[in-house]
């Protein structure tokens, strides 16, 4: 909240867990409406939330929230009291988490006047595939590097946050090239950061802990469609022959998707959101994720449909890396941008196999109304399309050149 004082992290007791979002999120609406007749809180727009609320449901997380925002409303100073005009709107787009903004009108600020934020409600079985501690203490740090929104308050099923004065970007603006540009800096300065905690890649392994959990949760069905059995064998071979010679690598977003991507429409500066895969990584993989993420549109009527056509040629490729290497003030040699570009190429095969398996386990842990499984075939059958052009010998990439304007000489071979 641009030029507003902001209230210390608020922190609740952590009692009571669940794993359910849609459960707690009965809760807050509850909340909301018991308390509107106390003159604490109110909510309007609720019909616009796709939140079923199947009776009353005792239980003490509305408690718990409500601490964290009056302890926000008595930091602040300056908004209603009885916050009759409070609205909850649901933020689309999201896989992992739920998120809501809120809009708190101020005093004597007038109709349309509010402070704004953010309410995270934790998907369910997340803890399988990060620590959720560990991503807090991410959001703070990256926070205190200025490098995206404060964590306002803590309560056990999520946290209040900052609401950032920004656009999130769309599936078409990756494709714009000045956006595009601006994004390959913001991946360089993000991955100079310095991080507290393991500098050790842990992609490999964090793979080999997600294939223990499918093979855990599928039905035998699932297990031999998506050849669960041979696929340590494939994580296995990826890590021999992908971590050959010298790999960059530095702390890595892991999932930058269009909608973790914030731009200022006035200043043209990139913000990165949402932290949780975020880790220590070679920087061509978080290159190739980024890549691969091109082919998604989550705001579609078929959000779990890729379409691989769209994955950056090799120039356009050539062109973000070119600009990412640029970034830091020193002009990149020919064969330092190809020899990143093709180091992406191998690594997309890494992040197929991972967001197929992430997929795979969604689908047995996680309620958000989108076709995991679906989504995860689709992946994997990507993995096995181009695996034979990637691996043994081959690059996937025959160029002769990549001049400084992006430009791929004869012989592509294209496809995410």
């Amino acid at each position: 909240m641009i030029g507003q004082s902001l209230p210390p992290c608020v922190t609740v007791s952590q009692l009571y867990r669940t794993r359910n979002p849609r459960r707690f999120l009965r809760f807050l609406f509850l909340f909301l409406g018991f308390f509107l007749s106390r003159n604490l809180c109110s909510c309007e727009l609720l019909d616009q939330m796709a939140i079923k609320t199947n009776g009353f449901i005792d239980g003490i997380f509305p408690e718990e929230l409500r601490r964290v925002l009056q302890s926000l409303a008595m930091e602040w100073g300056d908004v209603v009291e009885d916050m009759k005009a409070l609205q909850v709107i649901p933020m689309k787009g999201a896989m992992t988490n739920e998120v809501y903004q809120v809009n708190w009108p101020t005093k004597g600020g007038g109709e349309g006047i509010n402070r704004k934020l953010l309410i995270r409600i934790y998907g369910e079985g997340v803890d399988l595939f990060f620590n959720r501690d560990d991503e807090v203490r991410t959001f703070e740090c990256m926070s205190n590097h200025g490098q995206g929104p404060r964590l306002l308050g803590r309560f056990p099923e999520g946290r209040v946050e900052e609401f950032i004065h920004a656009r999130t970007l769309s599936a078409a603006d990756l494709r714009d090239p000045e956006i595009s540009a601006l994004i390959a800096a913001k991946m360089r300065e993000f991955h100079n950061l310095e991080m507290p905690g393991s500098k050790t890649v842990s992609v490999w392994n964090k793979m080999r802990d997600l294939l223990g959990e499918a093979k855990s949760l599928c039905t035998v069905r699932d297990a031999k469609e998506f050849r669960l059995d041979v696929f340590e064998d494939e994580i296995n071979m990826l890590e021999k022959e992908i971590s050959k010679g010298r790999h960059e690598t530095g702390f890595c977003h892991n999932d930058l998707q269009y909608g973790n991507v914030m731009i200022d429409e006035e200043t043209k500066a990139i913000t990165l959101i949402d932290y949780e895969y975020a880790s220590y990584n070679h920087i061509a993989y978080d290159l190739a994720n980024h890549f691969c993420e091109m082919a998604a549109n989550y705001h579609s009527d078929t959000p779990h449909i890729l379409d691989f056509d769209k994955y950056p040629g090799h120039e356009e490729r050539c062109r973000f890396v070119r600009a990412y290497l640029s970034s830091s003030g020193e002009k990149p040699t020919e064969d330092e941008v190809l020899l990143l570009v093709q180091a992406v190429e191998n690594y997309k095969l890494a992040n197929h196999l991972f967001w197929g398996l992430w997929g795979i386990i969604s689908r047995y842990v996680n309620q958000i109304d989108f076709d995991y499984l679906e989504y995860a075939r689709q992946r994997l059958q990507q993995y096995w399309k181009i695996k034979p052009m990637l691996l043994l010998g081959s690059s996937g990439v025959v160029v002769n050149s990549c001049d400084s304007n992006g430009y791929a000489g004869v012989g592509t071979r294209e496809g995410a």
